[in-house]
């Protein structure tokens, strides 16, 4: 008989860089105060899910995040680097408007979902990407069947593991929320990923800073 991996995928808690609308990409920017205490607060709220692994961005706003969840969970955090956030090249450290100033064409083309734009040369394609977020969430779940993990990582990866669950196209406009330390529930089978929550933050008392459109959230 099948097993199912139950799977939280977790994004990160807020950085000075997302209040600024700064991409981060692959830089290593640690949490803010406010993502800090959201941390903990998430910790708290997952501490009694039954969680059996935790596997983390190697980035220290991914990875302290992880370390709150497995102080509360007593469990290990492993680090892997397939789990990061999308590598943005020459856009990293620059703010949304600056990107738009400076390299119009391929904001466009960002702007726009292309498949297959690359920013800069050491950016990676949103193909390319997703493809990677896919694999190492598959090959994390398929380790774990019968079992809870929590994926600790970033907007981007979130975003990648919400189009494999419910089928959509790497084009299609973003209608869901990416909020800073947000819970999301997927489940995984032999048949790949199912969606059943999406967002959740209700650990939260106050606002998180939402990455929800379209030129939003890659970066985190």
């Amino acid at each position: 008989m099948e097993q199912t991996t139950r799977i939280l995928a977790i994004r990160h808690g807020e950085t000075a860089w997302n209040v600024d609308t700064r991409i981060q990409g692959q830089l290593d920017i640690p949490l803010n105060e406010t993502g800090r205490w959201q941390a903990e607060r998430l910790a708290a709220a997952v501490a009694d899910e039954g969680v059996h692994a935790i596997y983390s961005s190697d980035l220290l706003r991914a990875h302290q995040t992880a370390q709150a969840i497995g102080r509360a969970a007593q469990l290990p955090v492993r680090t892997d680097t397939a789990l990061r956030e999308r590598g943005f090249g020459e856009f990293q450290g620059h703010t949304y408007k600056e990107i738009e100033a400076r390299w119009p064409e391929q904001s466009e083309r960002w702007r726009k979902r292309d498949p297959e734009f690359q920013p800069g040369v050491h950016g990676e394609s949103l193909r390319v990407f997703f493809e990677r977020c896919v694999t190492v969430a598959t090959r994390l779940a398929a380790a774990h069947p019968g079992e809870t993990i929590a994926l600790v990582a970033h907007g981007g990866v979130m975003d990648c593991l919400y189009r494999a669950a419910s089928r959509l196209d790497l084009q299609a406009a973003r209608s869901w929320q990416l909020g800073n330390a947000s819970i999301n529930r997927l489940l995984y089978t032999e048949g790949g990923f199912t969606l059943i929550g999406w967002s959740d933050t209700s650990h939260l008392d106050q606002g998180s800073l939402d990455e929800s459109n379209d030129r939003v959230g890659h970066a985190a």
